[in-house]
């Protein structure tokens, strides 16, 4: 078994590498002065299983186009099987047609690994289950829900009033699904999105009062959902306090601005996306690892043994 990784998250692949008692595969991946990009491995995977670690998150096309590279480089170099591990899956918000004369990108993305050559797809946390239909080769979708409920018994474990809330109406059956690890009860935010990163709260529904709020989400973005929500659940609602756990920090655009500024004591989210230093400098931001949930999946892969028993 190999492990190789892309530039996308380095750090995350060294640590899911040192799970494993293993030391990453040796490539050189680079740029030419035109950006396009170059891969060599160097060391030999004949016969191999090997394992590319590359989320594909911003910039999201480049490290794509690496992940890509990197599985036709190794199915050049006669691997035996290549795993595609994307702890972040870029593009799964573009998973149907939301109007007329737009594209599914999250099925043209998956159409490319598979094209490339990966023989499977693990990764976390899809922002819609149904793309792992998208694919036309056996994909896992592990769920971040065990090592962030951890973080959360720890972090909430003398607090009695703890509720989970749902920032929007889509994400009720997660919500739901921590609220019942933690034996506690939901809450829910309606909301109406006018346009793509543009969101009002329109009514919280639940009775928050008095209450330590949770969200759960999959991923945070612009933050701008959240931030309001949080408002709203503090001035309207008389919740306690807020925070936040959500499986992947893309926070791009003004979310550090915001989430600072907000009414959230806290956002926890994990390491699938490399932590710039901006993320690094927001001392409302924490990130727990998923690396070990990782190297447990691939080891299972690599055993041929049950992936599912990582669910609970």
């Amino acid at each position: 078994m190999k492990i190789i990784s892309g530039n996308s998250n380095y750090p995350l692949a060294e640590s899911i590498a040192n799970h494993l008692g293993m030391e990453l595969t040796k490539a050189n991946i680079k740029r030419f002065s035109d950006e396009e990009i170059w891969v060599e491995i160097q060391e030999n995977v004949r016969g191999e299983d090997v394992y590319v670690i590359q989320p594909t998150s911003y910039p999201t096309n480049d490290n794509l186009m690496e992940l890509l590279i990197i599985i036709d480089a190794l199915k050049r170099a006669s691997a035996k099987r290549i795993v595609a591990v994307i702890p972040y899956f870029g593009y799964a918000r573009q998973d149907r047609k939301p109007g007329p004369r737009t594209p599914i990108s999250a099925k043209l993305v998956s159409n490319l690994i598979t094209t490339a050559g990966a023989d499977k797809v693990l990764t976390m946390d899809l922002h819609a289950g149904q793309i792992q239909g998208f694919f036309d080769i056996p994909t896992d979708n592990l769920f971040a829900s065990p090592v962030l409920v951890e973080d959360m018994q720890k972090r909430y474990a003398k607090e009695e009033k703890l509720m989970v809330v749902s920032p929007d109406v889509g994400g009720v059956v997660r919500a739901r699904a921590y609220a019942s690890r933690l034996d506690v009860p939901l809450a829910i935010i309606d909301k109406r999105r006018e346009k793509a990163g543009v969101s009002e709260v329109m009514n919280v529904i639940g009775d928050v009062k008095g209450y330590h709020c949770v969200f759960v989400d999959d991923i945070v973005d612009s933050a701008g959902t959240l931030c309001n929500a949080a408002g709203a659940l503090i001035e309207h609602g008389g919740a306690k306090s807020v925070s936040a756990y959500v499986s992947h920090g893309v926070l791009s655009g003004p979310a550090i601005d915001r989430i600072n500024k907000s009414a959230m004591e806290h956002v926890v989210t994990t390491d699938s996306i490399c932590a710039t230093d901006a993320v690094k400098g927001c001392k409302k931001l924490i990130q727990i690892t998923i690396a070990p949930l990782f190297a447990k999946a691939i080891r299972r892969i690599h055993e041929e043994s049950s992936v599912s028993v990582l669910f609970n």
